[in-house]
This record gives C-alpha cells, sequence and structure tokens, in this order.
C-alpha cells in the first residue's frame, strides 16, 4: 500500500482515482500530477515502482496545499472570520448559511434537525 502525504491510498485503483483520496486533490489536479510525472493514466498503484512513488510524492509537497495544511488553512480563514466579527463569521459561530441562502424553509443540512416548539398549536 502505498503511503503519500499522510493517506494510505489503495492499492488496486488507477493512480489518478487512487490520489483523489487525498484531501485537497480533485479529478482536475490528479491528472496534472500524472502528467508532470508522466505516469500512463491506466497504470495501478500495485504496478508503481518506487521511485515513481517517491516522484508524485515530491510533486505533491512542492505545488500543492493538501490534508493537514490545507485544513488548517481553512480553519484558520474561517477563524479570522469568527473574530473580525464580520457577517459571514456570525452566520458560521451561528451555525447558518454563510452564503445568502435562505433560512425560512430548508437549511436543514447546515442547522440540524428541526426543533419541536413547546405549546405551538396547529
Amino acid at each position: 500500500m502505498a503511503r503519500i502525504a499522510g493517506v494510505n491510498i489503495p492499492t488496486a485503483k488507477r493512480v489518478v482515482i487512487a490520489l483523489t483520496y487525498i484531501h485537497g486533490i480533485g479529478d482536475t489536479k490528479a491528472l496534472e500530477i500524472c502528467n508532470k510525472v508522466g505516469i500512463p493514466l491506466e497504470r495501478r498503484v500495485n504496478e508503481l515502482t518506487d521511485s515513481e512513488v517517491i516522484q508524485i510524492r515530491e510533486a505533491i509537497d512542492a505545488d500543492y496545499v493538501v490534508e493537514g495544511d490545507l485544513r488548517r488553512e481553512n480553519s484558520m480563514n474561517i477563524k479570522r472570520l469568527l473574530d473580525m466579527g464580520i457577517y459571514r463569521g456570525l452566520r458560521h459561530r451561528r451555525n447558518l448559511p454563510v452564503r445568502g441562502q435562505r433560512t425560512h424553509t430548508n437549511a436543514r443540512t447546515r442547522k440540524g434537525p428541526a426543533k419541536a416548539i413547546a405549546g405551538k398549536k396547529k
């Protein structure tokens, strides 16, 4: 099992698909990495040599922010909004939608399950 950026990527899958298991690498970036390193798209992870795995690891470390660093950067951005007390930060603090969606109906994913109001009649 290959370990890249602190993640065990699945061995039976194609390299392009397996790279997407790393947080911060999607389809497009995985394709870029494979093209940069020169790995054919149909190659599987268990067919990679150790030098190819090292090349992939170095390409990711040099050009992309992934895993823990990316999560830390995102949480710091949210913390900055909270500290400044701007509208987006207040929406984060109250666990409400941040990007202008309506909350009268819907928004259940962000707000959680509906809470019953005591004493309310139909």
